[in-house]
Formats: structure tokens, sequence, C-alpha cells
């Protein structure tokens, strides 16, 4: 009988050991970031330019997995559902880790069943239109619009998303109304806005910023109380007409649950490693991005503001009847 318990105890310390050793190694093979929007867009790009340098730190490649569909929340179950071993991590935002628990029937809880990892860089919406909408400024696009005899056709990411939140408080601070037209991604939005299949986007200044300096399409206002540094010529929305319409959208990274603090911290540290180093924050800094605020940068900063943010939006939305069956 003793030697049972004896040889019990083992296996329970050899157990707990090769976990330990697991988490010591790690990572001991490539990671992979799933990105829930279409590749080329602004949430695909911040992804790229950060696994780049995280890899240095950890020592093996991180893979962005493109996973699209149904406002994010698609990818973002994915993760959820994977392996809490940190070899697979939800990059996010606002849209996909906040206003998706309002409007979609997800299959998992985004507080829950994710745990969080580190902010990321955010950066204000900028009011974009197609070259053929005749406006010049802000207060002639919102004449244009209120005089159109149907609503403007408005390109999101889908229900959820970033865009297509920040077109629900367009809407709401303009009494304006739009017919949002869904995408995989803002990336694919932006190429049809350009083409002139759509007429305008609320959307990430990262996402348009290349566009608005090509001349390909029109930047009306960023919705931020200070101009973006990348693109100093365009107006804020206070100094272009419609004060206080600020909306930023934050970014950042989350594991399934279960996921051993070790690893987490690990996978944090490579995230601030990446935002400090020079070259990395002047790749971000060039798309309009702003650096989160240092006491903001711990998994559990990260947790009780999603947790606000949850408290802020999800009231706003489901007033707004979006939920999609």
């Amino acid at each position: 009988m003793m030697l049972r318990s004896i040889l019990a105890a083992c296996a329970v310390l050899a157990t707990f050991a090769s976990g330990a050793l697991a988490e010591d190694k790690f990572p001991s093979r490539p990671i992979t970031i799933i990105v829930p929007f279409a590749a080329g867009g602004p949430s695909d790009a911040m992804a790229r330019i950060l696994a780049e340098r995280m890899k240095v730190t950890l020592g093996q490649p991180l893979l962005v997995e493109n996973v699209t569909g149904a406002g994010g929340s698609i990818g973002v179950g994915r993760a959820a559902h994977s392996p809490p071993d940190g070899y697979t991590i939800s990059f996010g935002h606002l849209g996909t880790h906040v206003c998706n628990g309002a409007i979609y029937k997800l299959d998992y809880d985004l507080v829950a069943d994710l745990q969080p990892v580190a902010l990321l860089p955010s950066n204000p919406m900028v009011i974009v239109s197609k070259n053929a909408v005749p406006a010049k400024t802000l207060p002639e696009l919102l004449g244009w619009l209120r005089s159109q005899p149907q609503p403007a056709a408005a390109g999101t990411a889908g229900a959820g998303s970033g865009s297509h939140i920040a077109g629900l408080a367009f809407e709401n601070a303009t009494g304006i109304k739009l017919q949002y037209v869904p995408y995989r991604g803002t990336g694919p939005a932006l190429n049809d806005l350009v083409a002139g299949q759509i007429d305008i986007i609320v959307d990430q200044t990262s996402n348009s910023i290349n566009q608005i300096r090509a001349g390909t399409i029109r930047g009306y206002a960023v919705t931020d109380s200070k101009r973006v540094e990348q693109a100093a010529d365009i107006p804020t929305v206070d100094e272009a007409g419609l004060p206080k319409f600020h909306m930023t959208l934050w970014s950042g990274l989350w594991a399934p649950k279960g996921t051993p603090k070790e690893i987490i911290a690990k996978v944090n540290a490579a995230a601030l490693d990446a935002m400090k180093d020079p070259q990395t924050r002047k790749n971000l800094e060039n798309l309009g991005l702003q650096m989160p605020p240092a006491d903001k940068l711990t998994p559990e900063a990260l947790g009780e503001w999603q947790k606000a943010e949850i408290a802020k939006w999800w009231p706003i939305i489901k007033a707004a009847h979006v939920a999609v069956d």
C-alpha cells in the first residue's frame, strides 16, 4: 500500500516537473497569431510588424494566420478553442474582444475563455470618402450625406467590427443614417472605396493613411482631440465641426483560458520589447498608431480595460438593435 502511494506521488511530481520543463522551454516551435480579419488590413499590418520583432525575443517565428468572418468572431473563436499551451495567440481589438459579445451569439465567453496578454498600439478613426464625393470639408460631407435620396454606402469589416461601431457612433453624433456594406476586413473595403464602389468608411487611420497620402481617397477628420502626426494636414473632428466625436480603436493579444502564467509573461515581455524597439516603433507610428500608456502594459491592466469597455459599449450596441441571430 505504501509502495503504491509512493509511486502515485512520484507520478504527480513527474507530471508537474514535465509541465514546468515545457514552460521553461517555451517556445520550442513557431507560434501562431490568429488575426480575425483579411490580409492587408490594419490588424494584419500591425500583427505582422509586431511578430517580426517578437521573434527576436522569443527565439521562434510568429506566424500570422488570417481567419475571417462574422466581424472577427470566427477567428477569435478559433483561438479561444485552441490548446492553452501558448502556441496560439489571439490578436484583436475593441470590436472583436468587446463589441462582438453584444452582437453575436458566441460559443465562447470573451472574458472567461480568454486570458489577456498585452495591450497593443491604438489609433483614432478617420472619416474618409471616395474621391467622387464632391465635399471637400467635413461640414460639406455631412451636407452631402443628408442630401442623398438613399443612405450612403459605408464599408465595414462586418457587424461588430471597429469600422461598424465607429459608423454607429457617427450616426449617433450626426443623425445621419448609413447603409452598411460588410467585408471580410477593412482592407477589402478600402479597395472598394478607392474603386468608387462604396461612398465612405469611418476607418482606422492606419488603414487609410497611405491612400489619403496618395490622393486616391479623401480624408475629412480624425476622431481624436489632437491631430495624427503622420497626417498632420487632416483636422480633428473638433476642428472640423463635429466636436467630441472621439473614438480610438485599441488592440491587444489574448491566449486561451488555462495558458500558464509563465507563458503569458513571456509573450507579454516579447510584445513590450517589440513596442520599445526603435525601428518597430517607427514602423507602427508611421501608420498613425499610438503606443499604449506605460501603466497599461500588464496582462491584468488589459483585463480590467476590456471589462470597462464592455460595460461602456454593450448598452450602446444593444440600444442600436444590431444583434446578429
